[in-house]
């Protein structure tokens, strides 16, 4: 018991840190995404680091759920590969420790965090997505900070455009100075010129404070009331003065929008109050369905109307029609019109082409209705789809990264790092995918937003199917062998190249080595014989069946390979790397010789080089 306390505490121990720094690392690169994407709606505005420090707090909070994933995946990758790239886990597994029972502690604390990611995604997510989006939405409504370039004129100051010859930095007097105002109107414009002039705010910072000196002042006056706009001409004023002062609204302070708005919004909700109100969409949809349903089904048709009126127990009361029985055949349009004058016959097509106009342009206006309706119960349905996913997605990239690693053995941050860019990748596209399917109703909304989960579930159940029965599925060997048999290449790069080995951690007997060639052979006979008796139906699909020959030829090079004999090396490496049937007579003379070699004492021989043959 003390043994498995001291496990999972050293697991803890190895995995934690490593969380928390790739955690941050990834957080880090998303922050730095969301910087890159809002930078021009930040940059020159005047705002302070108070400011932007509390925005960029709420957007850390909002990249949560897109760098806690990556996180764990990479850090799992970590863990798994140091221990395994220093042989400290095949020392744990030597030890009769299972690797489910050496990620247990692990598993538990994912499971923690999954659940803490859904009670996240449920209550703190929804406020800060309130708070970021509304102080994201302030800093774009606010003016930029007026700074006047040189030799260029300036437009940010609304209705109004500047130009600038110089500038004193450290006075701040201006230069030379043109400018346009339209704030009244392009007929009613202003030019102004000026030696020189500063600018300033008022106390409040709700005006901009000009003071001008040595210009003149051009305004046009267009007042239609006095007739000037007729009469072929337009006045104007000319003023000039040594010093004047311009007064111009502009607000340059922060000001915060309300966040209620934002608030009643599906990105300011939890799971009770989006369900609420999909339920209250859904009942609205449902009943302007109904209402529109009604009105078609209760339009009057050429000129039948729907109801009738009748006195029922001396009572007026409308009653439906039976449907009217329409004559079969063709209808003669021309006969309509008989009797009739050109003009009349036109204006009974303009009449019938009007309300058809109408027809079309009011159930046009209601599947817009509808349709906006059902897009923002979309919106809602999505978003508390969401809060699920992110619980799932730990818990599949964890399954994903801890039997990754265990299997590749690198540890370190370059080849798990590659590994979890490319399968988050693969994530991020199939999420983004199934999201804009399911926000343009091209799909169901939960197969949209599950698609992504629904991709890398069997990845996280193949590996770690792969780790526990310790196979060699990144084996990058057993993939050019496949590649070499598929397409019959032919290379020495890809011939075998067995050597002796130097150590031998446990001694295999020459005995024990003909056995595993005698039963290899015994099962290459057993296996012809079974080909010749198959039909042209089963003989396409032999190749099929080929594994486990395939299994015993490699095991019996791989018992034979622990021979010290140089001769039964040099002859191990002859063994074609392909499949074994298709060179049968090539691999039984081979065995021959093997048997041979081995059952023939050795006799070490040494050259003038002091080498053994």
């Amino acid at each position: 018991m003390i043994v498995v306390k001291r496990l999972y505490t050293f697991m803890l121990q190895r995995f934690l840190p490593v969380l928390a720094m790739t955690f941050f690392i990834c957080l880090f690169i998303v922050m730095m995404q969301f910087l890159f994407r809002y930078i021009d709606d930040l940059v020159g505005k005047g705002l302070g680091i108070g400011v932007v420090a509390e925005l960029f707090g709420y957007a850390a909070l909002t990249m949560v759920p897109t760098a806690l994933p990556l996180a764990i995946l990479l850090a799992s990758l970590m863990t798994f590969g140091n221990l395994g790239e220093h042989f400290e886990l095949t020392a744990m597994k030597s030890a009769g420790i299972s690797l489910f029972r050496i990620m247990r502690p692990l598993i538990i604390l994912i499971a923690a965090i999954a659940v803490g990611a859904f009670f996240f995604q449920n209550n703190v997510l929804p406020i800060a997505q309130t708070k970021m989006w509304t102080l994201l939405f302030s800093m774009r409504q606010k003016s930029p900070e007026v700074e006047i370039p040189v030799r260029s004129f300036y437009d940010q100051i609304p209705g109004m455009n500047m130009y600038v010859e110089s500038k004193d930095l450290n006075t701040g007097m201006l230069s030379d100075l043109i400018i346009y105002d339209v704030t009244r109107g392009m007929d009613n414009s202003r030019i102004i010129l000026a030696d020189s002039g500063k600018i300033s705010f008022t106390r409040d910072r709700s005006r901009i404070f000009l003071d001008l000196y040595h210009g003149e002042l051009f305004e046009n006056f267009q007042d239609r009331s006095m007739g000037f706009s007729t009469s072929g001409y337009m006045p104007f004023r000319r003023e000039s003065f040594d010093e004047k002062q311009v007064y111009i609204p502009f607000d340059a302070n922060f000001n915060r929008m309300d966040e209620s708005g934002m608030r009643s919004q599906y990105i300011g909700k939890n799971v009770v109050e989006l369900t609420a109100a999909i339920d209250s969409i859904q009942q609205k949809v449902d009943s302007i369905g109904q209402v529109y349903g009604t009105d078609l089904k209760e339009e009057s048709y050429l000129g039948i109307p729907y109801y009738t009126r009748e006195y029922r127990n001396h009572e007026l009361v409308q009653v439906p029609q039976r449907p009217v029985q329409v004559k079969k055949g063709a209808v003669n349009l021309d006969s309509l019109f008989a009797g009739s004058s050109p003009s009349m016959a036109r204006t009974y097509l303009n009449q019938a082409m009007a309300k058809v106009k109408r027809a079309q342009n009011d159930i046009e206006f209601r599947s817009v209705i509808l349709t906006e309706e059902q897009k923002l119960m979309r919106r809602h349905d999505i978003e508390r789809q969401k809060k699920f996913t992110l619980s799932f997605a730990v818990l599949i990239f964890f399954f994903i990264g801890a039997p990754l690693g265990a299997i590749i053995k690198k540890g370190g941050l370059g080849t798990p790092l590659v590994i979890s860019v490319g399968l988050f990748i693969v994530y991020f596209i199939f999420d983004n995918m199934g999201y804009k399917m399911a926000r343009d109703g091209k799909t169901d909304v939960g197969v949209g937003i599950w698609l992504s989960s629904m991709v890398l579930l069997p990845l996280g159940v193949l590996f770690t199917f792969k780790a526990v029965r310790d196979t060699n599925a990144l084996d990058l060997d057993n993939y050019i062998r496949f590649f070499v048999r598929l397409f019959r290449i032919k290379s020495k790069r890809w011939r075998r190249n067995i050597k002796k080995k130097e150590v031998v951690i446990y001694t295999v007997e020459n005995r024990t080595m003909l056995e595993a060639i005698d039963s290899f052979t015994a099962a290459m006979t057993e296996r012809q014989e079974h080909i010749r008796r198959m039909n042209f139906i089963e003989r396409p699909f032999r190749r099929i069946f080929n594994r486990s020959i395939m299994q015993q030829y490699e095991n019996m090079i791989s018992t034979v390979s622990y021979s010290d004999n140089n001769k039964v090396i040099e002859t191990l490496n002859r063994f074609p790397l392909e499949t074994a049937d298709r060179h049968r007579r090539l691999v039984l003379s081979l065995c021959d010789e093997l048997r041979q070699l081995l059952s023939t004492p050795q006799t070490n021989i040494t050259d003038e080089n002091g080498t053994e043959n």
